[in-house]
């Protein structure tokens, strides 16, 4: 063999085994990047498979897009604590997440300006809705709204457009609401229906079927065709009304502990973000279709028993009065609620008319 030969092995084999020496040294860095594991709970139960679906979709990203460094394990409402006990849960600590609808807090925490984080009647669709939250102010007001409790709120899948509900009698009139018996949240849709002479109640979902069906209350809304069939509310009242005005926008939320989220490696928490992103798409295709393929089964196989009917127009106008000093009243009780109606009003001023424009009249045309 050559002395050049030899030469060249001996660096050529020095230099294999720096390359290898290196791989060594950094192999612990990459094997002990830390895995985070965290709980999510919900405050809807398994059987409302849209909800569960957008939740367990966000644990199913997060864990591809991080290479298995990032899971989240999703618990239905009932699993390990009732539904309405997540927000608490996920503030404390006791979790580090939840899913749920920022106006189920209004109440317990007295802050109305959460309504509009959700939705609000005669208000934006889903589209307007998530332009408000990254175009607008709207997720940085709801991040200051949510600070207080430790919490990092995200906007989720969008659930509506919704349907106006199923009624035992035809409405003709908004007098038609006096003494009606609503079964509808008690957010800003409900608090119209009050004005409107009628009383709301906040129903489980589980138990609307039976109340409906004993006459306990006269009317129900839940949220569109899908999961309305699947309580099983087309067999319990006739006439299905739409459009869905008290909630024409309303968007589901995912609520993180603040320190575990600004815990998170940097990466990992651009990773939860754009996940939450991802999910808004996949769940909003996901309840296009379901609803669609819902309304085609009660136009068919239940056109007998079910009455597909818009609310007369002077009714609409007559509820959106009402709604307008309904929203007014509530903005004007606490300074953040103020501070979010004024933005949120600004900003459907601003994409409502492209919104008629764009698409209102289009839709109207080929409905024709």
């Amino acid at each position: 063999m050559t002395t050049e030969r030899r030469r060249f092995i001996v660096k050529a084999g020095g230099a294999m085994a720096a390359v290898a020496a290196a791989a060594i040294v950094d192999a612990p860095s990459i094997i002990a990047q830390p895995k985070v594991q965290w709980r999510m709970s919900t405050a809807f139960t398994a059987v409302f498979d849209i909800h569960q679906g957008a939740a367990h979709r966000l644990a199913k990203i997060v864990e591809e897009t991080s290479g298995g460094r990032f899971r989240i394990e999703v618990f239905p409402a009932g699993q390990i604590m009732g539904p309405f006990e997540c927000f608490d849960a996920a503030s404390q600590g006791k979790i580090e997440a939840f899913m749920a609808g920022s106006y189920y807090w209004v109440e317990a925490k007295k802050e109305p300006a959460f309504e509009w984080f959700s939705t609000v009647p005669f208000g934006m669709n889903p589209e307007g809705m998530t332009a408000w939250y990254y175009q607008g102010d709207g997720l940085k007001l709801w991040e200051e709204a949510y600070a207080v409790f430790n919490l990092v709120p995200r906007p989720g899948p969008g659930v509506a457009p919704q349907m106006a509900g199923w009624f035992r009698k035809k409405m003709s009139t908004v007098s038609d609401y006096k003494g009606l018996k609503m079964r509808i949240g008690t957010g800003l849709g409900g608090k119209v229906y009050v004005k409107a002479g009628g009383s709301a109640a906040l129903t489980p979902g589980a138990d609307i079927y039976a109340a409906l069906e004993r006459g306990v209350i006269d009317a129900a809304e839940w949220i569109g065709p899908h999961d309305d069939m699947k309580l099983g509310l087309h067999n319990t009242a006739r006439y299905y009304y739409y459009p869905g005005w008290h909630e024409p926008g309303t968007m589901v939320e995912f609520g993180f502990n603040k320190k575990a989220y600004e815990a998170l490696p940097v990466d990992l928490r651009r990773t939860l973000d754009h996940a939450v992103a991802a999910v808004q798409v996949y769940s909003g295709a996901d309840f296009h279709v379901k609803n669609a393929t819902a309304l085609a089964r009660l136009k068919t196989e239940f056109k007998d028993k079910v009455e597909i009917l818009q609310l007369p127009l002077p009714v609409l106008r007559d509820l959106k009065k009402l709604a307008a000093e309904v929203v007014r009243e509530e903005s004007e009780k606490t300074p953040m609620a103020r501070k979010v109606h004024a933005s949120f009003t600004k900003f459907q001023a601003l994409v409502g008319p492209w919104d008629h424009i764009a698409e209102g009249a289009y839709h109207q045309f080929v409905a024709v």
